[in-house]
């Protein structure tokens, strides 16, 4: 990727290196390295420097299985060829904390460009979140307007019912009261 791209670094792109493992947001090794235009091996070495900066809620080295998977998915290396070391993912907090490892004017631009979008991914997910919760409540609202529509039916047939069986009593009935005789 050239300097010039990366300065202008779309959300897009940061958004198609982010990747769901474990449960967590999480930007592999071999990405930020490309991103902050370093090799991943300093990339790695200037973590293992630093190892108690980055705690394993903000890094964590994937397991052979979860680097086999990560390999297929996304095309890293060739048919045939092994993993020699096994790739870290970096939380959002971990890609903050390389900035501070990695001490570049461009590493610490991206680091800020790479937290915006998880900020704002967080933000979507929370307004996502808010709309469900209101789509439960109008659902929740409509069963039980649901209900009593039925219930007001069922009255209302009750009644019918009711009107109509005393109509037909009324047809046999003789009337009483007073009659006015036909000239």
């Amino acid at each position: 990727m050239k300097k010039a791209e990366i300065m202008g670094l779309s959300e897009d792109i940061v958004i198609n290196k982010i990747y769901l493992i474990r449960g967590q947001k999480v930007m592999l090794d071999r990405d930020l390295a490309e991103l902050y235009g370093v090799e991943t091996k300093q990339l790695k070495r200037q973590v293992n420097r630093n190892i108690e900066r980055f705690p394993l809620h903000y890094m964590f080295e994937l397991t052979k299985e979860e680097a086999e998977i990560s390999r297929s998915q996304f095309g890293t290396m060739k048919q045939g060829e092994n993993i020699k070391y096994l790739p870290y993912a970096f939380t959002e907090h971990g890609v903050l904390m390389l900035s501070s490892v990695l001490k570049s004017k461009q590493a610490i631009s991206i680091s800020i460009q790479i937290i915006d979008v998880f900020v704002k991914l967080r933000q979507a997910l929370i307004d996502n979140t808010e709309i469900h919760l209101a789509i439960g409540k109008l659902e929740k609202k409509t069963d039980n307007n649901t209900k009593n529509i039925e219930v007001v039916f069922r009255y209302l047939d009750e009644l019918m019912d009711k009107k109509e069986s005393r109509l037909g009593a009324t047809k046999h009935r003789t009337k009483i009261g007073y009659k006015i005789p036909k000239k």
